[in-house]
Order: structure tokens, then C-alpha cells, then sequence
């Protein structure tokens, strides 16, 4: 891609196209809107799967913004955000990272588990999160100035992350923030029936085992069973598959390799579906 081919981008190719299905906890659209109404950043935090990325996309279609995802890890550089010089035929051209992507566009840029990226990388973000909103490109010579609809948005889970995973305060200190946690258990239940088309009846008992696990959270497990996990569940069973062996397929063993907390577990399956 060219220098002036890489100008004519647009955001309709970053355009959630329909409505993602989002179940309210609280008031986090409302805040989230007047956050970017104010074009503050905004970091969302809680455990794995229990919505964090789909409320990003929810909002991202709700205010009819452009959305630009990035799966943060750690051999991610300052250039895989912001950008390199590319070799062709041509010549050498400029290629926008995503971060600069979306701050041309006017989009929302969403920095997925932000501090799975090396801090070396994330400081590139400081500029952008203050008054000056602006990101220096200094291998191009340039300084962007973040379109006016530009919103940076990261998430992370700060309940599993060791002393050398976690942002630094001069990076948390530049975001609004809002918690997230896994639904109460009555929404937890109408997100299975809408999402996997399981009856009610059959959603409250996943519930139910989903609480159990989560209490054994800092006692053999690291993190509880996820909404995500029980909705793979629920689609399982939904598809004819017996639900102790959908619990054992979907809950129990893609969170632990434990013998002792597997059987803790698969006990708790049968006797919810004896």
C-alpha cells in the first residue's frame, strides 16, 4: 500500500454492521456515552469473558463509530501499533498501524488485555490520552493529530495479573475507568437463552454451576468460569450433545488441569444433572 492509497482509508471497513447482542449490568452504557461525548479515554476492567469486548462493540454501534481491535501480546512493538516503512517494488512506503488507523479515522481504538503488550510499547499511547491528543510518528517525521471523533479504549483483568503484568500508574492515571464482573445470576441466565436458545429451565442450573466454580477462584482455580465458557456450554447442549458432557468439554476443562479441583468440578455436573 502506498503513502497516498493508505489517505483515501475510510472507517466503513472498521463499521459494525448490526447490533451486537449486550445485556446492561448497570449504568456502564450510559457512562461509557458521556465518556465519549467528552472524548476521554476509557479502560474497562474485569475477569475473562465476562463481556468486556462485546460491550466495546455494543457502544462502538451504538454511537456509529468505527471500531479498531487490537489482541495485545507480549511481542507486540511500538511499530505493530503505530507503524513501519514497508519495502516493494516501488520503493519504501509508510504503513499505518492500527492505533494510527484509527486515530486518522476518527474510530475507536480498543487495545484488547493491554497488559499482555511489553510497557515499552504501551507508552506510545500517553500522548493520546491527554490534552494534546496527538501521536508523534517519529520515524515519519510526523505529528498526527487524533481525529476529533478519536477514542482510545483498552481493557484488562486486574485479578490476574502478576507484579510484573500490570499498567503503571502513569498510564492508568490517563483513564476514566469502569468494572466489570460476571452478570448476577438472573441475567447470566437470560444471556444463555438468548444466545444459545437453550430453554430457561436448563439455564439456570449452568448458572448455578458457574457460581460454584467461581467460588473455588484462589483455591485451585485462577479464574472462575466465564460467561463465555457457559454459553459454549449451553450451545453444546443446544446442539443435542448430553449436558454432563458439554460442562465437563466447555466448564471444567479449559480451566484447569488439577485432578483435585477436575473431580471438586464434575461432581457439582452430576449432581445438577442426576
Amino acid at each position: 500500500m502506498t503513502q497516498t492509497a493508505q489517505a483515501t482509508i475510510d472507517g466503513e471497513q472498521f463499521r459494525v454492521r448490526s447490533e451486537p447482542f449486550y445485556q446492561p449490568q448497570g449504568k456502564e452504557i450510559e457512562l461509557f456515552a458521556a465518556a465519549y461525548a467528552a472524548r476521554l479515554p476509557v479502560m474497562v476492567k474485569g475477569p475473562t469473558g465476562c463481556g468486556k469486548s462485546r460491550f466495546i462493540e455494543y457502544m462502538a454501534w451504538k454511537l456509529d463509530r468505527p471500531l479498531v481491535t487490537v489482541a495485545c501480546n507480549e511481542d507486540m512493538t511500538a511499530a505493530d501499533l503505530v507503524g513501519r516503512y514497508l519495502l516493494s517494488a516501488d520503493g519504501t512506503h509508510w504503513l499505518d498501524g492500527p492505533l494510527t488507523t484509527a486515530a486518522r479515522i476518527g474510530a475507536i481504538c480498543y487495545l484488547d488485555e493491554i497488559v499482555e503488550a511489553r510497557q515499552d510499547t504501551t507508552v506510545v499511547i500517553h500522548p493520546l490520552t491527554d490534552h494534546r491528543r496527538c501521536l508523534p510518528l517519529d520515524k515519519k517525521g510526523e505529528l498526527l493529530r487524533a481525529h476529533a471523533d478519536f477514542q482510545l479504549v483498552i481493557s484488562y483483568n486486574p485479578g490476574y495479573q502478576s507484579l510484573m503484568k500490570d499498567l503503571k500508574q502513569s498510564t492508568k492515571q490517563r483513564f476514566t475507568a469502569l468494572d466489570f464482573d460476571y452478570p448476577q445470576a438472573a441475567l447470566e441466565g437470560a444471556i444463555l437463552v438468548r444466545e444459545a436458545g437453550i430453554a430457561p429451565a436448563l439455564a439456570e442450573p449452568l448458572v448455578q454451576l458457574a457460581a460454584s466454580a467461581r467460588r473455588l477462584r484462589g483455591h485451585g482455580l485462577d479464574e472462575g468460569v466465564s460467561t463465555r465458557l457457559l454459553v459454549y456450554a449451553a450451545r453444546l447442549i443446544a446442539a443435542g450433545v448430553d449436558p454432563g458432557d458439554a460442562c465437563r468439554m466447555a466448564l471444567v476443562r479449559p480451566i484447569t488441569d488439577d485432578a483435585d479441583v477436575r473431580a471438586a468440578l464434575e461432581q457439582a455436573i452430576d449432581a445438577v444433572f442426576a
